[in-house]
């Protein structure tokens, strides 16, 4: 019971920012947080880069999945700074890959998929946390590699969902006309889709859709996921690590293979495109994982050690300095600049 009163509360309030972002963020003034300006032209004009609500979004992202995961493990006793070590491990990875695998596969230098940081995390975890047990001076595993998996598993699900509304803000990642589509969905989501303005955001420069009505594919993806992971945090703190892995893996990479037949961005080469096969071997290396991998004994989920790992000082500078560095890598847009004209107004001197 103690488990279910702390993942209710948690659902509310993360539906609730996902059902505000769903009704503002596909409108045009969501694109850009603001504009430095950098240098200035001959005609007076200030040349500046843009700073996106994308970024905003993806940081916030990441920051509640480094908390969940931060939760899960603390709640069975691993030492913070082991988590720590594993999280920065794995960041260091995942995060430049989520660029790499995407330009390999898109073709394109700037652009980002969490779909490629998914599938390099599967393999980057367990070796990142091999490699902090071996380090630790300690016979016995300090990080378990199950509940480590899984805890990592419940974290991509929040850290995609919630990433989503940065999808949305930019216009990326969209669904096909809604006219397009079979009249069942037609049907279905004549009063819920998308409809984003501006040409500035990527459906409208990449493929002409703004103005249009378009599925919500972000949307239902960011809802599926938040409550995929939710339901793993619950089975998870019942002590359930292996079902809550497989489950969660294998409901977010099997929407997403279904979920890319619904969208209208360009996803590579190919009748299936490469984040498709990778949802594929991700489910492939759940199963693997959850039957092969033997389950370990570890202390009962205490959410009182969550409290008292999440709420020192250091962990909250760790939390904000990792928001800051998010914001800066994904928020800096490289396909849009900005021309400022500053003056005086004459009527307040």
């Amino acid at each position: 019971m103690t488990e279910l009163l702390s993942v209710i509360p948690l659902g509310l309030i993360l539906f609730a920012y996902l059902l505000w972002g769903f009704r503002v963020l596909p409108q045009e003034r969501w694109q850009f947080i603001a504009t430095l300006p950098l240098v200035k032209d001959a005609d007076g004009h200030w040349r500046g880069v843009n700073l996106t609500y994308y970024g905003f979004f993806s940081a916030v992202a990441y920051v509640v999945a480094v908390v969940a995961i931060l939760s899960l493990l603390s709640a069975i006793g691993v030492p913070s700074g082991m988590i720590l070590a594993l999280v920065a491990g794995t960041l260091l990875v995942c995060v430049p890959a989520s660029r790499i695998v995407a330009g390999i596969v898109e073709k394109k230098r700037h652009t980002f998929s969490v779909a490629a940081a998914f599938f390099v995390a599967l393999f980057a975890v367990p070796a990142v946390a091999f490699l902090v047990n071996a380090f630790s001076g300690n016979p016995k595993p300090v990080l378990p590699y199950l509940p480590v998996l899984a805890a990592a598993a419940i974290a991509y699900a929040f850290g995609e969902g919630l990433g989503r509304l940065g999808c949305i803000s930019f216009g990326c990642c969209y669904g096909k006309r809604l006219e397009e589509t079979p009249p069942w969905a037609q049907k279905l989501f004549s009063r819920w889709h998308f409809v984003f303005l501006g040409r500035t955001k990527k459906i409208a420069y990449a493929s002409g859709l703004d103005g249009a009505r378009v599925l919500p594919v972000q949307g239902l993806t960011a809802l599926l996921y938040v409550a995929t992971g939710l339901a793993g945090f619950w089975l998870f703190l019942r002590g359930q690590e292996g079902v809550a892995f497989l489950a969660t893996i294998t409901v977010t990479q099997l929407w997403r293979i279904y979920s890319e037949t619904w969208r209208a961005d360009y996803r590579g080469d190919g009748q299936a495109s490469a984040y498709q096969w990778m949802a594929v071997a991700g489910v492939v290396y759940a199963l693997l994982v959850a039957f092969l991998l033997p389950a370990v004994a570890h202390p009962k989920a205490d959410l009182f050690a969550v409290t008292e790992t999440l709420w020192s000082p250091g962990m909250l500078l760790f939390l904000q300095v990792l928001w800051i560095a998010i914001f800066v890598y994904t928020g800096r847009s490289s396909v849009t600049e900005a021309r400022v004209a500053v003056r005086v107004c004459e009527d307040r001197v």
